[in-house]
């Protein structure tokens, strides 16, 4: 069944891709956990419930993937453009905050952040902005020194001075991503509430505990943060 369509609105499409929808559907889809079916360098397809979800993905996340079958677990950014919806994944959160980040710069759209990310480590470019570095950031493939300059003068107090790229973190258990979400829904900062949950089931294995409950890690996770 194709979803309802308001009155005057030729298509289904037209309705999810209209000013007021896009506003929404930019953060309807923000995590995507599910069997990893088919990788390669730009793109991949996640099968989540029975439906696989194709997602673009830059190259330092392809080279961290796991094999095709392993559960993966990715950061998206749903992205509205006229008559096209996408997804990009990142395996780190970082990357997907600095890919964001390049979308704000004038004249970079999606598919460039994505190529930009696959040019440089993080790390590297973040340096290259906060220096003023032009000349090292045009190595990258599509990027030309004026818009070398743009990312210079709009991002360069935007980026941490320390970098972007963030160490390597466990993937989180299913149990552990659904508490995560619940702390979120309920208002808490994501990192005031990512860190919570860390600790209350690092309190769990501390205190002997091979695993917990749901109801164990929410109202541990829920102690530490209103403390």
């Amino acid at each position: 069944m194709e979803p309802r369509v308001k009155p005057g609105t030729s298509s289904w499409l037209e309705e999810l891709t209209s000013p007021a929808s896009a506003a929404t559907m930019g953060t309807m889809i923000a995590h995507l956990r599910g069997k990893l079916l088919t990788k390669h360098p730009n793109q991949v397809v996640v099968e989540t419930c029975g439906v696989g979800y194709e997602v673009n993905i830059s190259v330092p996340t392809f080279s961290e993937l796991p094999a095709n079958g392993s559960e993966v677990a990715l950061h998206i950014h749903t992205h509205v453009r006229e008559d096209v919806i996408a997804l990009y994944g990142f395996l780190r959160i970082a990357e997907k905050q600095l890919f964001e980040k390049l979308m704000t710069v004038s004249g970079i759209g999606a598919k460039l952040a994505i190529t930009i990310l696959s040019g440089m480590a993080a790390d590297e470019m973040a340096a290259a902005i906060r220096s003023n570095d032009v000349a090292r950031l045009t190595r990258i493939p599509g990027i030309g020194k004026k818009t070398a300059e743009r990312m210079v003068l709009e991002l360069r107090d935007k980026v941490p001075a320390a970098g972007i790229s963030t160490p390597t973190t466990p993937v989180m258990s299913a149990m552990e991503e659904d508490v995560l979400s619940a702390l979120v829904n309920l208002g808490y900062q994501h990192a005031a509430a990512e860190k919570a949950l860390a600790s209350a089931v690092k309190n769990g294995v501390a205190k002997g505990e091979k695993s917990a409950s749901f109801d164990a890690l929410f109202r541990g996770a829920l102690a530490a943060l209103t403390k």
